[in-house]
Formats: structure tokens, C-alpha cells, sequence
């Protein structure tokens, strides 16, 4: 695949992932794309098919994983989630940096592609701050709530692991985290940049 590296930002849900994308993409409008994600999930309200995500039935990911259309999938409560190449490569086309957001599962899916993409792992302070963020947001069960927390402390165990992750950021303060990720990027960031002139 050509263009710009895609960037893989990985992270338990509530460790800040969407707050520091947000800004980076509103300071380097033009610069990043989102792979459009694949899920079985039901809309949530105020989410667009083909936006947020492309709302498919299981079957029709199922068919698509089976061709090997797909980069990484996971299920995550009940549901499948996924990356299409062809959402990468819609990215790319258009000479953005592809923001890949993922779970750790999916980080090591992509390990195995010849993707080459910039690994960033979003971490939290510490459990008891993360689990402050989920409670504070109000969206969760506290069974999902509960499996959410599960996932985040295998995830915060994982990025722990030498090799997996390029940089793994721990968001305690958002603008010292807001710098790092930058820092990170800003070589591909400017290759867009310069090609976009």
C-alpha cells in the first residue's frame, strides 16, 4: 500500500483516545482520515452508516472476513467490529495519514500484515482514574462497565509488553499527552503536508 504511514491507536476505551484525536485532527485539518470501521452493533443516536461506522449484518462480515477482506476483527459484547482493507486503501488514495483505532487483539492482527503503520498505545493513569471517566460518561451497565474495566486491565498489562507498541503514552496530563502523540507524528504529518503544497 502507498501514501503516508497509517497511524494504529490502540488504548481501553476512557484512556482518552477520542479527546486527543479530536485536536489532532482539528490543529492538522486535512492531514488524517479515518478507516471507516465494520460492525454488527446497532446504530447509536446520532451515529451515520458509512461515518462512523459501516452498520453491517453478522452474515455480511462473517462473508467478508472468510474472503480475507478484512485487516483485523475482534467481537467485543456480542458484537464484531472491523477493518477493512479497502478502507485503509480509500484513506491512503487520498494521501491522509489512516487513524486505525483498535483494541489490542487487533493491534496483534495487524502485526501479522505488511501494513507498517506507527503503533501508539493510549494508556490511563491508573485503573481507579479510568473507572472514574467510564462511571462519569453514564453510558455503561454496570455488567458492561465491569467487562469494560476487565478489557482495560488486560489492555494496560499488554502495552506493557516490549516490541508491541512504537510509543505507549500514558494521558495524565492532556496537553503533556497531546505533545507526545504529536511528536510522534509530525514526520508523516509533514510528508502530507509538503505533498499537499
Amino acid at each position: 500500500m502507498s501514501g503516508p504511514r497509517p497511524v494504529v491507536l490502540s488504548g481501553p476505551s476512557g484512556a482518552g483516545k477520542s479527546t486527543l484525536l479530536k485536536r489532532l485532527m482539528k490543529e492538522y485539518e486535512g492531514v488524517f482520515g479515518f478507516s471507516v470501521s465494520h460492525t454488527t452493533r446497532n446504530p447509536r443516536p446520532g451515529e451515520e452508516d458509512g461515518k462512523d461506522y459501516h452498520f453491517v449484518t453478522k452474515e455480511k462480515m462473517q462473508e467478508g472476513i472468510d474472503k480475507d477482506e478484512f485487516i483485523e476483527n475482534a467481537e467485543f459484547s456480542g458484537n464484531m467490529y472491523g477493518t477493512s482493507k479497502s478502507s485503509i486503501e480509500d484513506v491512503q488514495a487520498q494521501n491522509l495519514i489512516c487513524i486505525l483505532d483498535v483494541d489490542i487483539q487487533g493491534v496483534k492482527n495487524i502485526k501479522k500484515t505488511d501494513l507498517n503503520p506507527i503503533y501508539i498505545s493510549i494508556q490511563p493513569p491508573s485503573m481507579e482514574i479510568l473507572e472514574k471517566r467510564l462511571r462519569d460518561r453514564q453510558t455503561e451497565t454496570e455488567d458492561s462497565l465491569q467487562k469494560r474495566l476487565e478489557a482495560a486491565r488486560i489492555d494496560m498489562e499488554l502495552s506493557k509488553e516490549p516490541g508491541v507498541f512504537d510509543i505507549v503514552i500514558v494521558n495524565d496530563d492532556l496537553e503533556e499527552a497531546y505533545e507526545k502523540l504529536k511528536s510522534v507524528l509530525i514526520e508523516e504529518i509533514e510528508k502530507v503536508q509538503d505533498a499537499q503544497k
